[in-house]
């Protein structure tokens, strides 16, 4: 065997270890019982005293000292590997046990927290976190970079804070100005009635093989957070129900099933290795984005939902497509990212940025959090927040140690934005159809066009390659402005 075949077969079963942390992971958040947690920490940490052990192994870095890549691939695998590597070292082993024990146990706590409302419960071991992954942070910038572009690293390579809020500091005036012109105009009519669990489900499942969710290779379970785990041939996701809402449902599972259509349609060549998983978190979030917003709410779509919704739940109040598509998009006042209207969703994406920027850099101590959350979205959304599970307990990330994953949900938008755009202009009759419910056109243009490649390019790099153009904020804008200035009548 040549240094490079060692070397890939070493990663295949540091691969294969990785998918099962993650199973773990799933299990945890979906049917793990409640008890369990402590015991689920310790295994966690033992998985992942093995998987830092294995990232960080000297032969690895022999291996790519010696390892010639025979093509582009190879070349992109030993690129993906070294990246890893050179973190891996960098990270002292029993800080990564700590971290993913400690973090393990701060999801529970968490959620225990939310349920009862109560902050000071969870502020302990979020301080913990917060401390543990500053000093991850510091050994990562080696003290010759930033703590926060560090971690952006391990979900957006590449990409800096300063660049980001370069990025969001030319969208925000124009989001608050289309959000203002909204809000001086008649609101669309909202649905009426109880929603039964059980069909929003039945319906959900249709929904996730009509946008190409292949079930024999996973499923889809219930959970607070809805989510998607895994990859090649067992990508998982969650989703979650509100009697009074089906939209939570549905759409937060279209959302879902583009992170999994993606990993599942990722070239199977490169199952179990670096390339065989989502290049980066924004370019997840693309996928996720663009399926659930551009085409599952686009007017086309939603002309053909509306007969599956009155099909599966009879007269909802609403009496014909056209104000059915309003009602999908309506924007309203709300506290919940998850369920925010494509118009204020990024504003909630730049708080949450601009908050863990400061808890990293020391700015902000854990201790004053709920005081300037609470102070940022009265500023931002002109209301205050009712209730901590509404504000800064709402969402599961910093306990679980995900610090520079927010933003990428807001260059996911600003990436769909791109791909939107160059899809409309290469897919002829592209509404025709989504009008029938037929939305393999747009599905297969992305698994063509970006989702094969998983990790083969850089993430700007594949949006370009996909898009035609370098990623910017300008077609996302755009797009917003024309959809809900013809929703509004502005």
């Amino acid at each position: 065997m040549t240094a490079y075949d060692e070397l890939m077969a070493f990663q295949h079963d540091t691969e294969a270890l990785a998918q099962i942390s993650g199973r773990l992971g799933w299990d945890q958040e979906t049917v793990m019982p409640r008890g369990a947690v402590a015991q689920r920490g310790l295994e966690m940490a033992a998985i992942e005293a093995v998987l830092h052990a294995r990232r960080s192994d000297p032969r690895v870095g022999d291996w790519l000292e010696r390892a010639t890549p025979a093509d582009a691939a190879a070349a992109a695998q030993l690129r993906e590997i070294r990246r890893g590597y050179d973190r891996a070292r960098k990270v002292p082993g029993e800080l990564a046990k700590r971290l993913a024990q400690v973090t393990s146990e701060a999801q529970g706590k968490w959620a225990a927290a939310r349920a009862a409302g109560d902050v000071a419960a969870f502020l302990p071991v979020l301080d913990e976190v917060v401390r543990l992954k500053r000093e991850e942070g510091q050994a990562l910038a080696a003290g010759t970079g930033d703590v926060y572009d560090a971690m952006l690293e391990d979900y957006e390579p590449g990409t800096t804070g300063a660049q980001i809020a370069a990025i969001f500091d030319a969208m925000r005036p124009r989001l608050v100005a289309l959000r203002a012109a909204i809000r001086d105009r008649p609101a669309p009519k909202d649905l009426m009635g109880r929603f039964d669990e059980a069909a929003q489900l039945r319906l959900s499942h249709d929904l996730a093989r009509t946008f190409g969710y292949d079930l024999y290779r996973g499923r889809i379970d219930k959970a607070v957070h809805p989510f998607s785990s895994g990859s090649g041939a067992d990508v998982r996701i969650t989703t979650r129900t509100a009697e009074d809402d089906p939209f939570n449902c549905l759409y937060s599972t279209i959302h879902e099933v583009g992170h999994a259509a993606y990993e599942q349609g990722i070239d199977a060549g490169y199952a179990l290795t670096p390339l065989g998983r989502g290049v980066s978190m924004g370019v997840h979030e693309s996928q996720s984005r663009i399926y659930e917003n551009q085409i599952g709410r686009g007017r086309a779509f939603t002309g053909w939902l509306f007969g599956r919704m009155r099909e599966a739940f009879g007269d909802f109040g609403i009496d014909d497509a056209e104000a059915f598509h309003a009602a999908v998009n309506k924007v309203r006042d709300g506290f919940i990212r998850t369920e925010a209207d494509e118009v204020q969703y990024n504003l909630h994406i730049m708080l949450r940025f601009d908050l863990e920027r400061a808890l990293m850099s020391g700015d902000l101590q854990v201790g004053d959090l709920e005081t300037a959350w609470n102070d940022r979205f009265a500023a931002d959304f002109g209301y205050a927040v009712d209730r901590p599970a509404n504000g800064c307990l709402q969402d599961v990330h910093w306990s679980v140690g995900l610090f520079g994953y927010f933003p990428t949900y807001a260059l996911g938008n600003v990436y769909a934005g791109c791909l939107w755009e160059a899809m409309n202009g290469a897919v002829p009759d592209l509404g025709e159809g989504l009008a029938r419910g037929d939305v393999s056109a747009a599905t297969g243009w992305l698994r063509e066009n970006l989702q094969r490649h998983g990790g083969l390019y850089p993430p700007r790099e594949v949006i370009g390659r996909a898009s035609g153009r370098a990623p910017d904020e300008a077609p996302l804008l755009a797009y917003l402005e024309a959809k809900f200035g013809e929703i509004y009548g502005l």
